[in-house]
Protein backbone atom coordinates (compact mmCIF):
# COMPACT_ATOMS: atom_id res chain seq x y z
CA UNK A 1 0.00 0.00 0.00
CA UNK A 2 1.24 3.39 -0.89
CA UNK A 3 2.31 5.45 2.51
CA UNK A 4 0.59 8.32 0.21
CA UNK A 5 3.40 11.39 1.57
CA UNK A 6 2.35 14.55 2.81
CA UNK A 7 4.60 17.03 1.04
CA UNK A 8 7.13 17.48 -1.52
CA UNK A 9 11.17 16.54 -1.10
CA UNK A 10 12.18 19.79 -2.71
CA UNK A 11 10.69 22.69 -1.75
CA UNK A 12 7.94 21.06 1.15
CA UNK A 13 4.78 21.75 -0.51
CA UNK A 14 1.83 20.20 1.06
CA UNK A 15 0.70 17.07 -1.19
CA UNK A 16 -2.49 16.50 0.94
CA UNK A 17 -3.97 12.58 -0.29
CA UNK A 18 -6.43 14.15 -2.51
CA UNK A 19 -4.02 15.97 -4.38
CA UNK A 20 -3.68 16.12 -8.11
CA UNK A 21 -0.45 17.40 -7.96
CA UNK A 22 2.06 14.71 -6.22
CA UNK A 23 4.17 12.95 -8.32
CA UNK A 24 5.89 9.69 -7.32
CA UNK A 25 8.94 7.26 -8.23
CA UNK A 26 8.49 3.62 -7.68
CA UNK A 27 9.93 3.85 -4.14
CA UNK A 28 7.60 6.95 -3.48
CA UNK A 29 10.10 9.30 -3.54
CA UNK A 30 7.19 12.19 -3.43
CA UNK A 31 7.68 15.34 -5.44
CA UNK A 32 4.93 18.53 -6.49
CA UNK A 33 4.12 19.13 -10.02
CA UNK A 34 6.01 22.34 -10.68
CA UNK A 35 9.17 20.50 -8.75
CA UNK A 36 9.07 17.51 -11.05
CA UNK A 37 8.57 19.25 -14.21
CA UNK A 38 10.32 22.34 -13.88
CA UNK A 39 13.77 21.33 -11.78
CA UNK A 40 13.75 17.52 -11.84
CA UNK A 41 12.49 17.18 -15.55
CA UNK A 42 10.12 13.77 -14.65
CA UNK A 43 13.46 12.38 -12.99
CA UNK A 44 13.37 11.40 -9.38
CA UNK A 45 16.81 12.61 -8.03
CA UNK A 46 17.38 9.89 -5.69
CA UNK A 47 17.25 6.84 -7.48
CA UNK A 48 16.87 7.94 -11.75
CA UNK A 49 13.73 6.42 -11.75
CA UNK A 50 9.87 8.26 -13.54
CA UNK A 51 8.15 10.17 -11.83
CA UNK A 52 4.35 9.55 -12.81
CA UNK A 53 1.24 11.09 -11.23
CA UNK A 54 0.52 9.46 -7.31
CA UNK A 55 -2.89 7.66 -7.83
CA UNK A 56 -5.52 9.12 -5.07
CA UNK A 57 -6.92 6.57 -1.97
CA UNK A 58 -10.86 6.82 -2.05
CA UNK A 59 -11.45 8.95 1.22
CA UNK A 60 -14.06 6.14 2.81
CA UNK A 61 -10.69 4.38 2.89
CA UNK A 62 -8.84 6.89 3.99
CA UNK A 63 -9.96 6.31 7.76
CA UNK A 64 -9.38 2.65 7.68
CA UNK A 65 -6.06 3.28 6.06
CA UNK A 66 -4.68 6.82 6.75
CA UNK A 67 -1.80 8.65 4.68
CA UNK A 68 1.39 9.08 6.03
CA UNK A 69 2.00 11.93 7.93
CA UNK A 70 6.08 12.07 8.39
CA UNK A 71 7.98 14.91 6.37
CA UNK A 72 10.77 14.26 3.89
CA UNK A 73 13.27 17.21 2.58
CA UNK A 74 16.11 16.68 1.17
CA UNK A 75 18.36 19.33 3.34
CA UNK A 76 20.16 21.02 0.59
CA UNK A 77 16.96 21.09 -1.72
CA UNK A 78 16.00 19.60 -5.50
CA UNK A 79 18.73 20.26 -8.35
CA UNK A 80 17.67 23.00 -10.45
Amino acid sequence: MLELRPNCECCDKSLPPESTEALICSFECTFCRDCANQRLHGTCPNCGGELVRRPIRPATKLARYPASTQRILKPAGCPT
